[in-house]
């Protein structure tokens, strides 16, 4: 396993790669993936504190350059300060992961209106505008590499969850579409679709009582390397997931929605 490990993170040795997300979760296990194979890093999220644990611990372990910068993506300047702080630096950013995202758990009409705003934010619009500032030095350089954070729930409506839903889908149409439109150019996109994850994001989303078939952060990262080395637009981590997302397209739309209902539903207090 090590040996797989060294040898997919080994695609981007000696290169910078720029993680958003970077504190908790998944992020920390693609970071801590790509240090493994000797790529620098330049670490964003929220928490700085996280950060600069994580670029310290990283640097000793790995000797790589790790730079961190704390922005909030909800803050819709933070994609352009993030950019800026690379071309200070003098970084060339070679592989882009998309990774940042929450959800809210609960019906749409009773959840804070600046949450679900800001949901759109992280979740859509901070992907694409990293994506648009990153990628003409891609095309220009004829190389590069974006990873972009969906989800199981990418596939379908997810009632109680359908922001978070619907900004995945988005995610998913936007890396499948932009994957074939960058072939030409020798720039790989793809999107990772994990289900549920070892990370925060059940606590934060107020779902933790839908835990299960949990996969670790590091196998979901990996699988997601693994995919972006191998040009694949998308992947699903884990089987059951992959079957999961495969097989309700067997079944009506308003069938699987109305599943995902029945399932998700909140108890009646």
């Amino acid at each position: 396993m090590q040996n797989a490990k060294s040898r997919t993170a080994a695609n981007w040795s000696g290169k910078w790669a720029l993680i958003t997300g970077a504190s908790a979760g998944i992020g920390v296990a693609l970071a801590e993936e790509l240090a493994s194979g000797a790529t620098n890093l330049v670490l964003t999220a929220r928490r700085k504190d996280r950060l600069k644990e994580l670029a310290r611990k990283l640097t000793t372990a790995h000797k790589v350059h790790a730079e961190v910068f704390p922005a909030d993506l909800a803050d819709s300047n933070a994609p352009e300060n993030i950019f800026a702080f690379t071309k200070e630096k003098g970084i060339e950013i070679e592989l882009l992961i998309n990774n940042a995202g929450y959800g809210q758990y609960g019906e749409f009409h009773s959840i804070n209106k600046q949450r679900l705003l800001d949901m759109v934010q992280v979740n859509c619009h901070a992907v694409v505008h990293l994506t648009r500032m990153y990628l003409p030095e891609m095309v220009a350089r004829r190389r590069g590499d974006i990873l972009i954070l969906a989800s199981t729930a990418s596939f379908q409506a997810v009632p109680y969850i359908s922001t978070y839903a619907a900004t995945k889908a988005f995610d998913l149409l936007f890396a499948e579409g932009l994957a074939e439109e960058m072939k030409p150019y020798g720039i790989r996109v793809c999107a990772l679709c994990p289900g549920s994850t070892e990370s925060e994001f059940h606590v934060v989303s107020g779902q933790e009582k839908f835990r299960r078939r949990t996969e670790t952060a590091e196998k979901v990262a990996r699988t997601g390397l693994q995919a972006l080395a191998a040009g694949k637009s998308y992947v699903i981590s884990g089987l059951g997931n992959y079957l999961g997302a495969q097989s309700q397209r067997l079944v009506p739309r308003h069938l699987v929605t109305k599943i995902a209902a029945s399932m998700f539903k909140p108890e009646t207090q």
